[in-house]
């Protein structure tokens, strides 16, 4: 019987508070304090050893905490942890697919565990497959498929119970770029569809094409929480502009372009100049001034910091506390990054 400690719409769909969690070697999850809206992809960030896989499984009641406190759907997943897992779905870094069953008997199997009649889970099972396009496969055994294979048959796994949260603890590791692809597409189906996802990876650009925030771990303990934007313009002294002038500027262009209200830094580019701005509402204005300079502009290319900008900022940060020998100019918070279309 569920709990009626129910979430309300309002409330987040994952939310942890201290959470600490240490094993014989050591913490892997350090006072940790996240949480996500209902419907939102969250993306935690971070190397092998970060603390993604010990916070999923907490989350999922497998593990207790040492420490803090946490919310699934507004449960507890220590001592609620059937109506966490209720409301859950989960797909390991291992696909866990057992080769001694046929694809259908795969999902089949943990339907029946779910509760589901004999004909429920046969039909459930059915439509996932053909969904993930594993349908023709169904009464194959699952002995020799592809990573990519047993990743789709392991996701439809996780969709049995028709989850409100999904986890995905590295969801594309090991598979080729084509593979990559494919499970990063149904994953955007499932979030569009209104799902929660936590996205456990160190693989930024599947994150990058589908988180609205990140969390970025290392060694346990949380170094950036929030939306890639807002953490970028804590980070970054705004977005990266390039004005394209077929060679060298003219003389005095970049002293003129320096002195454009909302202009932080203008350098050099191979074909022009490069130029550090407030926001994109200071572009018109360049323009405009080396226009009034009589610069011929061919092109111009803006970027703002992206995920990983902002993930490869918090790294070198960190190894820079740590001592690693980094580029000054890079921990100093300048963009790491080429403006670009």
């Amino acid at each position: 019987m569920l709990s009626e400690a129910a979430a309300t719409p309002d409330d987040p769909a994952i939310w942890t508070k201290g959470l600490t969690r240490g094993f014989p070697a050591g913490l892997a999850v350090e006072n940790l304090d996240i949480h996500a809206a209902r419907g939102e992809v969250l993306a935690l960030l971070g190397p092998n050893g970060a603390g993604k896989t010990t916070t999923v499984r907490l989350l999922n009641g497998i593990l207790k905490p040492d420490a803090g406190s946490m919310k699934v759907m507004g449960y507890d997943p220590v001592t609620e942890g059937d109506a966490v897992r209720s409301r859950t779905g989960v797909l390991t870094e291992i696909a866990g697919i057992d080769d001694r069953l046929t694809t259908l008997q795969n999902l089949e199997v943990v339907a029946r565990l779910r509760g589901f009649e004999h004909d429920e889970a046969v039909r459930r099972s059915m439509a996932l497959l053909e969904r993930f396009g594993m349908a023709e496969r169904a009464q194959q055994l699952t002995q020799g498929f592809s990573t990519g294979q047993r990743k789709r048959v392991a996701l439809a796994r996780a969709m049995l119970g028709d989850p409100e949260v999904l986890f995905l603890d590295e969801p594309t590791s090991g598979l080729d770029p084509a593979g990559t692809r494919d499970v990063v597409a149904l994953i955007g189906e499932l979030a569009a569809e209104g799902r929660t996802i936590l996205l456990a990876t160190h693989f930024l650009g599947e994150a990058s094409r589908l988180a609205h925030s990140m969390a970025v771990l290392h060694r346990g303990r949380l170094r950036a929480f929030g939306r890639p934007a807002e953490l970028a313009a804590d980070i970054f002294d705004g977005i990266g502009v390039v004005l394209d002038l077929g060679g060298p500027p003219p003389r005095g262009l970049a002293d003129t372009l320096a002195s454009v209200g909302g202009v932080h830094q203008v350098d050099d580019a191979p074909v022009g100049l490069a130029l550090r701005v407030r926001d994109r509402q200071v572009v018109p204005d360049v323009l405009r001034a080396a226009a009034a300079s009589g610069a011929d502009v061919f092109e111009v290319r803006t970027h703002a910091p992206t995920l990983e900008d902002v993930y490869f900022a918090v790294e070198a940060r960190i190894m820079a506390e740590e001592g690693a020998g980094i580029n000054d100019a890079f921990l100093a918070g300048a963009p790491a990054y080429e403006a670009t279309s």
